[in-house]
Order: structure tokens, then sequence, then C-alpha cells
């Protein structure tokens, strides 16, 4: 059986491995996580116990810049995976970035690098997470769902499948201080909704399937259509 490991790295007898799995240096690995086959632990990072990370599964990626990137990569740090959180198959996690306890990333998700995920989040097939963007705990982010660096999603968050969000006004402009939108605890936003940058969706509010926000929502309101207005009050 083909295996590349470290001699620096931590890899507990009680671990899983299947074949063509790549652990490189200074990794550190829980008691009983099981890794699939051709799945890559890039130098550095941290996982915790009882993980399990499925095949051909990425997991510490080191962030490149583009030749015409506007922010350009720093140190960014290890990757840190929290005990019992599941990854699933072809997902890439960049270092620098921390996951909390029973997160699910689920398969063909791809999170970059200064991110915060909570306890129990779930992100779901095909998300995109962009940098630095903090997540809390119990967000639901469904299906195919692109997640704007530099944006603050609390607890209990829903976000429904192919949803979008931006953390740019002034794309032609030349400044480029970007601050994605902040959605507070327990809001939800529909499916394949638009969350404009520096938009903040309030606490238990409600943005509707196709809506664009291009304004902030007041705690317990539904609002829908293009621009989003106000429908009426969330029913209890």
């Amino acid at each position: 059986m083909c295996r590349s490991i470290a001699e620096s790295a931590t890899v507990p007898e009680s671990c899983e491995l299947g074949c063509n799995v790549v652990i490189e240096n200074d990794v550190i690995i829980g008691e009983g996580t099981a890794i699939g086959h051709g799945s890559v632990i890039c130098q550095g990072s941290i996982i915790g116990s009882d993980v399990t990370i499925a095949q051909n599964v990425v997991i510490g990626k080191r962030p490149a810049s583009g030749a015409a990137s506007r922010r350009k990569v720093k140190d960014v740090g290890p990757l840190r995976i929290g005990d019992g959180s599941i990854i699933g198959a072809c997902a890439v996690l960049y270092a620098g970035s921390v996951y909390g306890k029973k997160v699910m990333v689920a398969d063909l998700a791809t999170v970059r690098e200064g991110c915060t995920v909570g306890d129990e989040s779930i992100i779901g097939r095909c998300v995109s997470v962009e940098c630095n963007t903090s997540i809390g705990q119990r967000a639901r982010i469904q299906t195919a769902t692109h997640v704007t660096g530099d944006m603050t999603i609390e607890d209990d968050v829903f976000i429904g499948p192919g949803a979008c969000s931006t953390n740019d006004r002034k794309i032609l402009g030349k400044d480029k201080h970007h601050k994605g939108p902040v959605l507070k605890k327990g809001c939800a936003i529909g499916s394949n909704a638009c969350i404009l940058a520096g938009v903040t969706v309030e606490e238990g509010a409600l943005l509707g399937a196709g809506s664009v926000a291009t304004r902030d929502i007041a705690a317990g309101e539904v609002h829908v259509g293009v621009p989003a207005r106000l429908l009426r009050k969330v029913e209890e």
C-alpha cells in the first residue's frame, strides 16, 4: 500500500489511512481520525480526534497570489480542524482557517484562508467560502452558495442553495476596501438570493428567494424583490 508520511508528523496508530495518502511535515492528527484514499494533509495542519476525511481531499493548502491579484498572500499559519468533524470528497481547505467541533464540509466545497467556522456548522456541496470570513455555530450553508470574503455569518443562520454575496461595491474604483455582508443570528437567506457588499441582515429576518439585498434588512422583517423591499413581518 502506497503512502507518504513525514517523519515529523504525529499520526496515532488508531488512525485509518487509505491508499496514496500524503501527510507532510509537522502535521498533528488526533486519535481515531480516518483519512480516505488519495487525500493530502499539507505541512503544519492540525486535525482533531475522530475526524473523517473522505477521498481526494486537500487539507491545509497554501494560498497563492496571481500576477494581477490585489491581495498578496501573507503567512497565514496552520489549518485547524476540531474533533468529530467530517470533510467530504474532493474538498479543498486552505491553511490559516480554524474549524470548530463537529463541523461538516461537504463534497467539492472550498474554504479559503483566514476563515473561522463554528461548532456544528454545515458547509454544503460545491460551496465556495472566500478569505477572512467568520461563520458562527450551527450555520447551514446550502449547495453551490458563494460566500464572499470579509463576511460575517452569525450563529444559526440559514443560507439557501445558490445564494451569493459580494464585498465590493466599487468594482471599477481604485479604493479596494472590502466589506462583506453581515448576517445576524438566526436570519435566513432564500435560494439564489444576492446580498451586496456592506449589507446587514438583522436577527430573524428573511431575504426571499431570488431577491437582491441592496440595503440593510431590519430584524424580523421579510424582504423580497429586485431590489428587495419590505413585504411583511416574519410570522411567529
